[in-house]
């Protein structure tokens, strides 16, 4: 079933992006240590920005099995790849480039990080990510892998309802310490309730708000308010500060209406075309802004007006996001798709 493209999706992608970026810049690199530019009218707002993040899981849970639909494993499995890859490779070199040459040894990158985090699976063996925002990639890439079997049994509305409830249930058994630690590898507890409140949305979104799907998607937010107060609580003690309960549960209650609108065909008089060139610039902006930009905040920023110096690197960042986008992304991605379904032909021929 051909549907239009959601333009108020990627104008969600922009704002998650750009309350990610401002989290980083204008609260925790100051209150990690990272840098002296400190913007004490600007961090009550931006040490909120970090559930950008929650956004842009839930509106992978819609997308992406929204893009699984009807698709079978091979295929899926490849317009992953393609959409992570190529861009990742480039941010990954990039960063640990500036990070070996400019950090003095702040962020201290070895060949083998390098190398394992190329993979994009390091997290696996521990190895430690090479930016700092990497950690979400492999969450993402658990999500994946339980639509890639979705796939492989193949995607219907009543499957993937047994599915999100089957999930929801492990979620909240593992929260009462039953099941092994381990289990939280697919299970992925601290953010399963978006994804889930996400695929739940997808199928609103396809089917129109039926009962259960509606009674999924308020269970996963009934258990995103408690999970988001902890992770608050945890990013308080890490930066010595405090966020208020209030306003995480705020926000996560608003992100939730909002992909309740979208879901149910709300929105669409918000969406622009325009949008999209701007939401396809959010992954790349999302991988190399980081690192990059707390060491350019270090290094320059004794000498230059704090102000002049976050907004010309936010500027900057997105000009290299715009490069990698239309310098790697779109001339690779569709080369690499090509290899990637010649690989199995090739194998047939073989044997």
């Amino acid at each position: 079933m051909n549907r239009p493209r959601l333009h108020e999706i990627d104008l969600l992608r922009i704002i998650a992006a750009i309350s990610v970026m401002a989290y980083h810049y204008l609260f925790s690199a100051y209150a990690g240590g990272l840098s002296g530019l400190h913007f004490p009218h600007a961090d009550p707002i931006a040490r909120y920005g970090y559930l950008g993040v929650d956004l842009f899981f839930t509106i992978s849970g819609f997308v992406v099995l929204l893009s699984a639909w009807n698709r079978p494993p091979r295929s899926f499995l490849i317009s992953r790849i393609v959409r992570l890859y190529p861009a990742y490779w480039i941010a990954v070199t990039v960063t640990a480039v500036v990070s070996v040459a400019f950090s003095q040894g702040r962020f201290p990158v070895s060949i083998g990080q390098y190398l394992a985090n190329l993979t994009m699976f390091n997290s696996l063996p521990n190895i430690e990510n090479v930016d700092v925002v990497y950690w979400t990639l492999w969450a993402e890439l658990r999500f994946y892998a339980m639509i890639l079997v979705l796939t492989w049994i193949g995607v219907t509305t009543k499957r993937v309802t047994i599915f999100l409830w089957g999930w929801l249930a492990a979620t909240f058994i593992f929260e009462t310490g039953v099941l092994p630690h381990a289990a939280d590898l697919v299970l992925n507890t601290q953010f399963s309730h978006y994804f889930i409140a996400g695929m739940a949305l997808c199928m609103i979104y396809r089917n129109g708000p039926g009962l259960q799907s509606l009674a999924i998607f308020v269970i996963a937010l009934g258990n995103a308010v408690p999970r988001a107060i902890g992770f608050a609580d945890r990013v308080g003690v890490r930066y010595q500060t405090t966020l208020h309960s209030w306003v995480v549960v705020t926000i996560v209650v608003v992100i939730f209406a909002v992909m309740l609108l979208v879901a149910l065909g709300k929105t669409q008089n918000l969406g622009k075309p325009w949008f999209a060139v701007l939401g396809a610039l959010t992954y790349p902006l999302y991988l190399v802004h980081a690192h990059v930009g707390f060491i350019i905040f270090e290094r320059v920023g004794p000498h230059v007006n704090a102000i002049l110096l976050v907004l010309a690197t936010m500027a900057l960042m997105i000009g290299v996001a715009a490069a990698l986008h239309y310098g790697v992304e779109k001339p690779l991605a569709p080369r690499l798709k090509q290899l990637l379904e010649r690989l199995p032909q090739r194998a047939k021929v073989t044997t």
